[in-house]
């Protein structure tokens, strides 16, 4: 796995949001969009709980946000950073609409481990690493320097997806 120190500080910025969705009451998830030239395009965190949504997952609003604002190429040539991996839902609108790299901080399997562990009932979707839902897409994560942030996030949390 080759994380830059650029990486690192999207990373940041996609757990910053996560800690933002957990403080706001909805489960500890967040997301960055950034071009092929490192700007940032977009970012939101989980929104599940606030709206009464359970499909109003961060990956799933950058996807949407790309297939309107950008093209082919420019999607193509993205990266998404995100506190945890992408869901099955969330996994397959990235490979739909196009989307390049995605780094993660935390797996989908730790995530569903520390939630087992503090006696969460299992998510309705099983949790499928992205390869398995969109083997084209390049993945890298988890991302030691930030799994136990993003653990902590995941452990005070009681809902979420």
């Amino acid at each position: 796995m080759s994380i830059s120190e650029t990486d690192l500080i999207h990373l940041r910025r996609a757990v910053a949001h996560a800690r933002e969705a957990a403080d706001s009451g909805d489960g500890p998830f967040g997301s960055v969009l950034v071009d092929a030239d490192g700007v940032e395009r977009f970012a939101d965190r989980n929104r599940e709980a606030s709206t009464g949504d359970d499909t109003r997952h961060p990956e799933f609003e950058i996807a949407r946000w790309a297939a309107a604002h950008l093209t082919r190429e420019e999607r193509a040539g993205a990266t998404v950073y995100t506190s945890g991996e992408h869901c099955p839902m969330c996994s397959a609108a990235h490979a739909w609409v196009g989307l390049g790299r995605i780094v993660f901080a935390a797996s989908s399997a730790q995530i569903a481990g520390w939630r087992a562990a503090r006696g969460v009932a299992p998510s309705p979707v099983a949790a499928l690493p992205i390869s398995v839902i969109a083997p084209g897409v390049p993945t890298e994560g988890p991302v030691d320097e930030l799994v136990d942030e993003v653990r902590v996030l995941i452990e005070r949390s009681v809902g979420g997806r």
